[in-house]
């Protein structure tokens, strides 16, 4: 289990466009890695907007954001289309990332058990996690975030 202090694991992903993507490439910056559950519903569409709506700010302040989920990168295309979302969204179809980062387990709705991605964010400072938010609400995320950087 990752814990603050720790360092960030490295990655490599495909971005919504089939562009690889390693957390290594940003290095020395700050990165946010949000996990959400699946493209286009309720909750996760009012996180990425709330981080949509934000991105003036976190770019001011050299900040970059990027989504992770275990959808394909044609759901995040349209995903990024349908709600204009500035940043990237990683396809971890093979669900290295979120179980590298230990947010893919069991999870429950209507009684009904099934594995799946918990909503959890890693802030990473320079390769290391300095804040890491386990409970999220998406609506306020993306102020929360840059609060926790010390930037609201």
């Amino acid at each position: 289990m990752l814990k603050e202090g720790d360092k960030a694991p490295d990655f490599s992903s495909n971005d919504q466009n089939g562009n690889t993507v390693n957390l290594s490439d940003f290095k020395g910056k700050r990165v946010v890695l949000y996990f959400y559950p699946k493209d286009d519903t309720p909750g996760c569409t009012k996180e990425a907007c709330s981080f949509r709506d934000a991105d003036a700010v976190y770019r001011e302040k050299g900040i970059t954001v990027l989504g992770v989920s275990t959808d394909s990168e044609k759901s995040h295309q349209k995903f990024i289309s349908k709600y204009q979302l500035p940043f990237d969204l990683l396809a971890d179809t093979e669900k290295k990332i979120v179980e590298e980062y230990g947010v893919w387990g069991e999870k429950s709705m209507y009684g009904k058990k099934y594995m799946g991605t918990f909503r959890k964010t890693f802030l990473i400072d320079d390769g290391k996690i300095v804040k890491i938010f386990e409970k999220v609400d998406v609506a306020k995320h993306a102020d929360e975030v840059l609060a926790a950087f010390g930037e609201k």
